[in-house]
């Protein structure tokens, strides 16, 4: 239970760094961040190995986060992790700065890759899972797609390859919050029955709430994956959870938090 309390505590630091970052900056994707910050929370207090003092040891595990709009909540992990300073959050989005919007490894220590271009952190993430088999490596890579992004034909082709090469190092994360853009899902491009496409793909496949701390731990644990199997957790979310006036509403993938919206904001995620 203690732990649990430490999750909630980080998953909301989280969503509160990444809204100052993006009223300060002006940037857009807050909802898109809400969404993902319990399994960001999971994976960085439960289940990834990493040191913060050497982010580039060999043998840490990988996480990618290939819906890359998100990269706020990324940032705010690392810096809660003591990769960097919380204070160089409030450079995001400003002229000059390392941080971009969409997230980048340039001089970002804990940032594996940039991405923000849809459809590239699957197939990133399957070769690294390959080559740390053929070099007989023992970390896991992780990577975050979102549901929206399951309309690139890439993931596909990655997913077929993944499963050929037996890649039980792998496990990828769908934010299954059900809104990408400016609509659905399922309005946008249908996607369901996912977690059967997953499965007829030869993907170890679960289901769970990515809000439920508990039970993400549980199923990203290492000791709960499949041999010769990589493995597909599909996390349904809310877009916007944290804030009642931003779940489930899609304006708040592209608008700036600000005025008395942002105060509003604030309020309601200190209280919780």
């Amino acid at each position: 239970m203690e732990n649990h309390k430490k999750i909630f505590e980080l998953s909301k630091k989280i969503r509160i760094h990444s809204l100052n970052m993006a009223n300060k900056g002006g940037s857009s994707h807050i909802a898109s961040v809400f969404s993902i910050a319990d399994i960001i929370a999971v994976l960085y207090e439960n289940i990834l190995k990493f040191d913060p003092r050497k982010p580039n040891m060999k043998n840490r595990d990988r996480f990618i986060l290939s819906k890359g709009h998100a990269g706020a909540g990324v940032y705010a992990v690392l810096a809660e992790k003591n990769f960097f300073s919380v204070n160089e959050l409030l450079n995001h989005y400003q002229n000059g700065s390392n941080f971009s919007g969409h997230i980048s490894h340039k001089n970002i220590p804990g940032v594996e890759i940039s991405t923000g271009s849809l459809g590239h952190g699957l197939p990133i993430s399957v070769g690294m899972a390959l080559a740390a088999k053929l070099n007989k490596l023992d970390h896991y890579i992780y990577v975050l797609i979102s549901d929206g992004e399951c309309d690139e034909g890439s993931n596909w082709e990655a997913a077929l390859f993944a499963a050929h090469h037996k890649l039980d190092n792998l496990l990828v994360i769908i934010d299954r919050n059900n809104l990408q853009s400016i609509k659905s899902t399922e309005d946008t491009l249908a996607i369901e029955p996912l977690k059967d496409k997953w499965l007829s793909f030869g993907w170890s496949t679960e289901e769970v709430n990515g809000h439920d701390v508990k039970n993400l731990t549980k199923v990203m644990d290492k000791k709960n994956t499949v041999l010769n199997k990589p493995k597909c957790i599909i996390a349904n979310t809310i877009k916007g959870k944290g804030v009642s006036f931003m779940e489930n509403n899609n304006l708040w993938h592209y608008r700036t938090p600000q005025g008395k919206e942002f105060n509003d904001a604030l309020l309601e995620l200190n209280k919780s």
